[in-house]
C-alpha cells in the first residue's frame, strides 16, 4: 500500500535468521536483512540487543532507525520479533546533523547543545507529558549516545513530521536531536515501543 507517494508498507512479514546472531529466548528468528533495513544495519541492531541484554527487559519489539535514508523516507522501523513483521514510519533527525536542511543526515553528535542526532543503542524509558506533549524518555547505552538523558533526547510527535510534508517538500522538518514522529504515528510508537525496549540508530 502506498501512502503519500512514499511507498510505505505498514506491515511486512519477515522470516529466517542470521547464523551468527542467535535470537534471544522466546523470539522468532529473523534474517539479517528485513524489508527496509540494510543487512549490515540489522546485524548491528541484533548484536546490540545481545550486548545490552541485561538492560533490555522486553524483547518482543525493537526499533531500528536507518539514518542513511533521506528524511522523506520511512526510516524508523518497528521490528516485531514475536511474529516477524515490520512497520516503517517517518522520523526526524536533528538540526545539528543537517545544518543545510537538505533532508539528509550528515553527522552524529553526542555533545550537549549540538542539536544533533546520536547513533547507537537507546533503552526506552518511561512515558511522560512535557513541552512536546506525550513523550517517551530514552537512555543512551553507548559512549556515542550516553548524554541522551542530559540532552533530553526523547521520542515525541511534531507538526513538522508528516507524510504530506515529505511528499510536497521532499523532506520533513528537523528536531533538536529527538526522534520526532508524525502525530498520527505517535500512539502506535508509544504503545508498541514501550518502556524497557531497544531503539538502535545508525547509518547503514
Amino acid at each position: 500500500m502506498l501512502v503519500g507517494g512514499l511507498g510505505i508498507r505498514p506491515a511486512i512479514a519477515v522470516t529466517g535468521a542470521h547464523p551468527k546472531l542467535a535470537a534471544p529466548p522466546g523470539v522468532v528468528p529473523l534474517r539479517t536483512a528485513v524489508p527496509g533495513i540494510g543487512a549490515g544495519l540489522m546485524q548491528r541492531a541484533r548484536a546490540a540487543l545481545a550486548q545490552h541484554g541485561a538492560r533490555i527487559v522486553h524483547r518482543d519489539v525493537m526499533a531500528v532507525v536507518d539514518f542513511s535514508a533521506a528524511s522523506h523516507e520511512p526510516r524508523l522501523h518497528l521490528v516485531d520479533l514475536s511474529c516477524g513483521t515490520t512497520t516503517s514510519l517517518l522520523v526526524a533527525h536533528g538540526r545539528g546533523s543537517d545544518p543545510a536542511n537538505t533532508g539528509w543526515l550528515e553527522r552524529f553528535s553526542n555533545r550537549p547543545g549540538s542539536n544533533a542526532s546520536s547513533s547507537g543503542s537507546f533503552l526506552t524509558g518511561e512515558a511522560y507529558s512535557g513541552k512536546h506533549g506525550h513523550s517517551r524518555k530514552l537512555i543512551g547505552l553507548d559512549p556515542e549516545n550516553n548524554e541522551a538523558e542530559s540532552r533530553a533526547i526523547v521520542i515525541h510527535a511534531a507538526s513538522y513530521v508528516s507524510r504530506e510534508m515529505a511528499s510536497e517538500q521532499g523532506r520533513i522538518g528537523r528536531s533538536q536531536g529527538c526522534f520526532a514522529v508524525a502525530q498520527d504515528d505517535l500512539a502506535q510508537v508509544m504503545a508498541r515501543l514501550g518502556s524497557g525496549r531497544l531503539l538502535f540508530a545508525d547509518k547503514a
